[in-house]
């Protein structure tokens, strides 16, 4: 009788896949509008042209930012992109919403872009659990992905999976 422990969930070909690998790597920081209002309401273009162009703008070097207004105010399109205007130059890269939005938007690009080559035909585990929040448009933008060329989709873990597609042999 052997005691030889046999990990039988590393034997089984299954491939892990965590969304939050496909996270944003750099730093994602928030430009509120809601600094640059008259009483948190009006916008007053003339002040607010002023302010951009006296403002320090170090603190967004390099990161990833995202333009938004967190006061219920009636914001003039132009604003958001006078803001932009303002980071592109200094920024890796400059989007509109929330900090939220940003990463749930730079994952699903993220998603879009990955190379399915190395799936196909595999057994796939969409990790379900982390450190990091994954919205729930991630797994579906994930499993949109992997679909035309997972041999299975199971979400979880590989000691524990939920199994959600399984491709059907075609009998002719």
């Amino acid at each position: 009788m052997s005691n030889t422990i046999i990990n039988k969930v590393s034997e089984s070909g299954l491939i892990t896949l965590d969304l939050a690998t496909l996270l944003p790597k750099d730093a994602v920081v928030g430009f509120d509008l809601k600094d640059y209002l008259f009483m948190e309401l009006i916008l007053k273009e003339k002040d607010y042209r002023t302010a951009l162009q006296e403002k320090d703008w170090s603190a967004y070097e390099n990161k990833i930012v995202s333009i938004y207004c967190s006061t219920d105010a009636i914001i003039p399109v132009w604003a958001y992109m006078l803001a932009s205007v303002y980071l592109t130059p200094i920024s890796s890269a400059v989007y509109f919403g929330n900090i939220n939005s940003t990463k749930e938007q730079i994952l699903l690009n993220n998603i879009n872009n990955l190379s399915t080559e190395e799936y196909a035909d595999k057994r796939m585990v969409i990790k379900g659990c982390g450190d990091e929040e994954i919205p729930e448009s991630a797994y579906v933008a994930i499993t949109h992905k992997l679909l035309p060329v997972a041999k299975s989709i199971m979400y979880g873990e590989p000691c524990s999976t939920v199994p959600i597609y399984k491709k059907k042999s075609l009998k002719i």
